[in-house]
């Protein structure tokens, strides 16, 4: 009886590594087959191609499924496409690498100056610029702002502005960045604010914008809001108000 048993046990615990055995084989074969670009499924967005993920990134397709660094992958997507967040994963059943794409949500015009040429885009609440081609057009609409002169070290900057002005009701038309980062608004009413280099400040600036435009709805001042030219906030403790000469 005991014979019995332990033959039965030997039969199972060798039938369990045989079938290790073939799972760790066929795995091992699975991961060096090479992956082609057919091989990549996509979710998340369908604004983007097989091809456009080829184009934006160093792989060389074919190439093997374990030799794919993934975490290099995302990081050259991200980038390239602008995305707001980018998931590349090898699978084995079925073969090929799942890429989950989330894009980002445009709630500006922008245009950005590069190598000479002039880019026109968007950029997101993050102050991230997103190349046209990059976004749904179904994205566009409803957008009022116009962001002149971005570069990579203003989007801190415009992040905040975007952030401060949920807490406005200010009409701003554009946001401009001199070269070298000086910083100038149109809002509706009152034209043009220079606001300066400081985006510390932006909180402050804004609030004394809005108590300004307050104030002038309300007909506190002798100045008609008609008649305002410029308004200088670069030290906010100190507003100048420029009025147009008849």
């Amino acid at each position: 009886m005991i014979c019995e048993k332990q033959k039965k046990i030997k039969k199972r615990s060798f039938f369990f590594l045989i079938s290790f055995l073939f799972l760790t084989s066929l795995l091992s074969i699975k991961t060096l087959k090479k992956v082609d670009i057919k091989d990549i499924r996509i979710s998340g967005s369908k604004l983007f191609s097989q091809n456009d993920l080829e184009k934006n990134s160093s792989l060389k397709f074919p190439i093997r499924l374990m030799f794919v660094k993934t975490n290099l992958l995302e990081k050259e997507l991200k980038q390239n496409l602008s995305l707001k967040n980018v998931a590349v994963n090898r699978e084995l059943f079925p073969f090929g690498l799942k890429v989950y794409i989330r894009t980002r949500i445009p709630i500006a015009h922008a245009e950005r100056i590069l190598n000479g040429e002039k880019i026109l885009g968007f950029v997101d609440k993050e102050g991230i610029f997103i190349n046209k081609q990059n976004t749904d057009k179904k994205n566009f609409n409803n957008l009022t702002i116009q962001v002149f002169g971005w570069k990579e070290e203003f989007k801190t900057f415009l992040s905040e502005i975007f952030k401060v002005l949920e807490n406005y009701k200010l009409e701003i038309v554009t946001i401009s960045f001199s070269p070298d980062g000086f910083l100038t608004i149109e809002e509706k009413d009152l034209r043009t604010i220079f606001l300066g280099y400081k985006p510390n400040l932006i909180n402050y600036q804004l609030q004394i914008i809005s108590n300004l435009k307050n104030e002038f709805k309300k007909n506190s001042f002798s100045i008609k809001i008609d008649n305002i030219d410029n308004i200088d906030l670069t030290n906010p403790n100190k507003p100048k108000i420029k009025v147009f000469k008849p």
